[in-house]
């Protein structure tokens, strides 16, 4: 699947949850969705972003969190995973698994084609972990990936698209953290 074809389906899903969007998927998020609760994270912090997700998650527990990630992201703070564990929280950690790190010129990484994030995830004491390869598995198996309290961890395998450039946020970081605010009524 590709990553536009899976975060269409997250889209579809999202209920009235808050999305941080990290590196490629930054690009891609703003063709489905325009929310006030978008958040395109793209400070120099790569990896950072469901540490965010938490912190969002644990401010607001009844409207949940969805985090996506990029499997290079993921590599950058798996520690992470063990803080989400630990700390539940209606996160919902969708990590997009292309083997690459897209937006520095498609390099592979170190864990491409035999880390398993899932198994990772299980590893660190996360319970709610789903795994899906293609299209149809995701159409079929996202309302319950996203239904019942977090943490939740989603491993997508999803299309590289080389020739990537660097994603620039949608809204300058200033405008995003207002309208965020505002619309999480903390403004």
């Amino acid at each position: 699947m590709s990553q536009r074809q899976a975060l269409e389906v997250l889209a579809r899903h999202r209920g009235d949850r808050i999305v941080v969007t990290t590196m490629s998927s930054i690009g891609i998020w703003p063709e489905f969705s325009n929310s006030p609760l978008d958040f395109a994270y793209i400070p120099s912090a790569m990896g950072h972003a469901p540490s965010l997700g938490l912190g969002l998650a644990l401010a607001h527990p009844k409207r949940g969190v969805l985090v996506i990630n990029g499997d290079g992201c993921m590599l950058m703070n798996l520690g992470v995973l063990v803080t989400l564990a630990n700390h539940p929280a209606n996160v919902y950690l969708i990590v997009l698994d292309n083997g690459i790190y897209e937006v520095t010129g498609g390099q592979a990484h170190a864990g491409a084609k035999h880390a398993d994030f899932a198994q990772l995830a299980r590893g660190a004491g996360i319970r709610r972990v789903y795994s899906f390869s293609t299209l149809e598995e995701w159409q079929s198996g996202v309302g319950e990936a996203l239904s019942g309290p977090g943490p939740v961890v989603v491993w997508l395998k999803v299309e590289a698209r080389m020739g990537q450039k660097t994603p620039k946020a949608p809204w300058p970081m200033a405008e995003q953290v207002s309208r965020l605010q505002k619309a999480l009524g903390a403004a």
